[in-house]
């Protein structure tokens, strides 16, 4: 692709950098916002750089927040004793939507994939298995995709958790085999949180 201008190719490059965006798509989002007043585009530019230098990860749950406690772990309404294990924080959004859970969640950042390079050091599954053994915690479930390095991870944690005074379980399995959570129907969702089944009777099905 020819470039009149080099300041275009370097921000159609790094538009393209993005995930799910080519090259040809960056060119025209890069052309739409040069159509535009400037100041959309700074605001936009000002969000973005707002966003990398002042964002912050929920020091109990590991979601995304503007301070250090999140709103869902700082809501006294929220039951602390029940915890959402998710992947990441599109999961949280997705549940949330669903109005079916009032508990906390633990965002593990991934899952365990050895073909990626992933293993349980790079999520947050010490912390995880730290907060159940500091007490208070009567039930973790596992809300990972229907995949197996989802199940992997489930697998892995309820390893992790054996002797320990915690129930386990998964949410039920409308969802498909292979589907990821965040795309998931608010209603099938839902269900699946509500209907949640033991761990270890996944296991037997498995």
């Amino acid at each position: 692709m020819e470039f009149s201008s080099k300041l275009l190719e370097n921000a159609v490059y790094e538009v393209s950098q993005l995930p799910g965006i080519g090259k040809r798509t960056a060119l025209r989002l890069v052309l739409h916002l040069l159509k535009q007043p400037e100041q959309q585009t700074y605001h936009l530019a000002n969000a973005l750089v707002k966003l990398k230098d002042e964002i912050n990860f929920c020091k109990n749950c590991h979601n995304i927040s503007d301070t250090e406690t999140c709103e869902i772990c700082a809501n006294p309404k929220r039951d602390s004793s029940i915890i959402c294990v998710v992947e990441d924080v599109r999961d949280v959004m997705a549940i949330e939507n669903t109005s079916q859970f009032q508990g906390h969640y633990h965002v593990l950042g991934g899952k365990i994939s050895p073909m990626e390079g992933v293993g349980p050091q790079d999520l947050t599954i010490p912390a995880l298995v730290t907060k159940v053994k500091g007490g208070g915690v009567k039930e973790l479930i596992f809300a990972l995709s229907a995949s197996m390095e989802g199940d992997t991870t489930n697998f892995y944690i309820y390893k992790q958790l054996e002797g320990l005074q915690v129930a386990t379980s998964t949410i039920a399995r409308g969802i498909a085999v292979g589907d990821e959570l965040e795309y998931a129907d608010e209603v099938t969702l839902g269900r699946s949180i509500l209907h949640r089944v033991p761990f270890e009777s996944s296991l037997k099905s498995n």
